[in-house]
C-alpha cells in the first residue's frame, strides 16, 4: 500500500535540502476531516526555527478567493451587481481611457468596466511591467506607494483605486484577460458599497465567522515571532528577502492598503477553514457564511473565447480556464497536474497555494515564501502525491 505520508515526507525533504524552499506546511482535509499534515524545514534559517503548524505566511495571491468571497456576499445581498460599472462606486473609473495600437481612446459608455471584469481579470488593470506604457505607469504608482510604507504618507485602499482609475487601461474592459490589480481595485468597491473599510469588512463577514484567528491584513506584534522569513534563491543558495512587492509590508506592519489581490497573512488551518465553508456549500458549522448557489457560481468561472486564448498562454495552467479570481479546471487530459474536472483554487506569489476538488470533496493547502515561486515544481510534485 502506497505511504502517501511518507512520500510527502521524503519529497519535501528533498526539496529542502536541495534549497528550493526554506521551509514548507502542507495539509489535506477530506470529507472535513484531517488525512495528512507535513512539514519540513525552517521559517527563519540564520535563527534556526523550524517551520511549524502555526507559522504566519503571506498569502499575496491566495488573498484574491477571499476577496471574491466577500464580493459574492454583497451580491447575494443584493448590494452589489457584477453587471454594473465600478464607476458607480469609484469616480476616476467614470472617463477612464484605454490602450490600442500606441494610441490612448476613451472608453465608450457601452463598455464601461463592470464589475464582473474585475473578479474575471477582464478590466484592462495590469500589475507592473514593462510591456506597455499602461504597465510602466501602475509601476510607477507602486513603486511610490511602497516608498512611503511606513510613514505618515501611507496610501489606503481607495485611494489606490482612485490613482489607478487614471492611468489608461491596458485594453478595453472585456476584450481581453490579463492578470493584475482588478482584486485591488474589488476591495476597495466592496469598501464603498459596505460602508466599512474592506479589511472591517473581511474580518466581520469571513474571518471572525470562520474562526480564522491569525488572518489579516497586518501580523500583531504578540505574532510576529511566529511570521516566516521569505527567501530568495541567489545563485543555488538561499538569502532572506525583505521587498514590499505589490505594496505589502514584509514585515506585517500596519497598511492602510488593505490589497484584496495581495495583502493578507495566514496560516494553513486558517486557510483550510476557508477552503472548508466552499467545500461545504458555504456552510461552517452551523453558519451559512454564502448560499449553495452563490458558492456554485463562484466556484464554476469561465473566461469567454477570446479571453480564454490570453489565459493559454499561461504555462503551467493548461486545461484551466479562469473566473472569479480562481483557475477552475476544465479539460484535465490537458492539465500538466493529475486532477478533476471542476477542481477550483489559486496560489501566491511567495508559493502559498490552495486547491479544492469537489468530486473527492478535498482541500489541499501549501505553504512556502520563496520570491517568485507561485505554483513551483514542489507544489506540483505533492499535488500529484496527493490526487494520484
Amino acid at each position: 500500500m502506497r505511504d502517501k505520508l511518507k512520500l510527502i515526507q521524503e519529497c519535501m525533504d528533498r526539496a529542502v535540502y536541495k534549497q528550493e524552499v526554506a521551509g514548507v506546511v502542507a495539509l489535506e482535509v477530506k470529507e472535513g476531516k484531517e488525512v495528512l499534515f507535513a512539514k519540513s524545514g525552517f521559517a527563519d534559517i540564520k535563527n534556526g526555527i523550524p517551520i511549524s503548524r502555526d507559522t504566519i505566511f503571506r498569502l499575496y495571491s491566495q488573498s484574491k478567493p477571499i476577496t471574491a468571497a466577500a464580493a459574492m456576499m454583497l451580491v447575494e445581498d443584493g448590494i452589489i451587481d457584477l453587471g454594473e460599472p465600478v464607476g458607480n462606486y469609484i469616480d476616476s473609473f467614470n472617463n477612464q481611457t484605454y490602450l490600442s495600437k500606441g494610441k490612448v481612446h476613451k472608453v465608450p459608455v457601452d463598455k464601461k468596466m463592470r464589475i464582473r471584469d474585475l473578479m474575471n481579470m477582464t478590466s484592462g488593470l495590469v500589475y507592473p511591467g514593462i510591456g506597455t506604457p499602461t504597465e510602466v505607469s501602475v509601476g510607477r504608482l507602486m513603486n511610490g506607494m511602497e516608498k512611503r510604507l511606513g510613514t505618515d504618507k501611507m496610501v489606503s485602499t481607495m485611494e489606490f483605486a482612485e490613482k489607478i482609475g487614471k492611468i489608461p487601461l491596458n485594453f478595453l474592459p472585456g476584450s481581453h484577460f490579463q492578470y493584475g490589480t482588478s482584486a485591488d481595485v474589488l476591495g476597495a468597491v466592496i469598501e464603498k458599497a459596505s460602508g466599512m473599510t474592506f479589511g472591517d469588512f473581511v474580518r466581520a463577514r469571513i474571518l471572525d465567522p470562520l474562526r480564522m484567528k491569525d488572518t489579516d491584513f497586518y501580523v500583531p506584534d504578540s505574532k510576529k515571532d511566529r511570521l516566516s522569513k521569505a527567501y530568495k534563491n541567489v545563485k543555488g543558495r538561499l538569502v532572506e528577502y525583505h521587498g514590499d512587492r505589490l505594496v505589502i509590508r514584509n514585515d506585517g506592519g500596519l497598511n492602510p492598503f488593505e490589497s484584496g489581490g495581495a495583502g493578507l497573512f495566514s496560516t494553513v488551518d486558517d486557510y483550510a477553514r476557508f477552503g472548508q465553508m466552499l467545500l461545504n456549500n458555504g456552510k461552517f458549522g452551523n453558519k451559512q457564511i454564502l448560499t449553495p448557489n452563490s458558492i456554485k457560481y463562484l466556484t464554476s468561472g469561465r473566461l469567454n473565447k477570446d479571453q480564454q486564448i490570453d489565459f493559454d498562454n499561461w504555462q503551467g495552467l493548461e486545461g484551466f480556464t479562469y473566473g472569479n479570481l480562481m483557475r477552475v479546471m476544465d479539460d484535465p487530459s490537458q492539465a500538466s497536474i493529475i486532477g478533476s474536472k471542476g477542481e477550483y483554487g489559486w496560489d501566491g506569489w511567495l508559493g502559498a497555494y490552495f486547491v479544492n476538488d469537489p468530486s473527492t470533496k478535498t482541500t489541499f493547502i501549501m505553504l512556502v515564501q520563496r520570491f517568485d515561486y507561485g505554483t513551483g515544481p514542489l507544489t506540483r510534485k505533492l499535488r500529484n502525491i496527493i490526487f494520484s
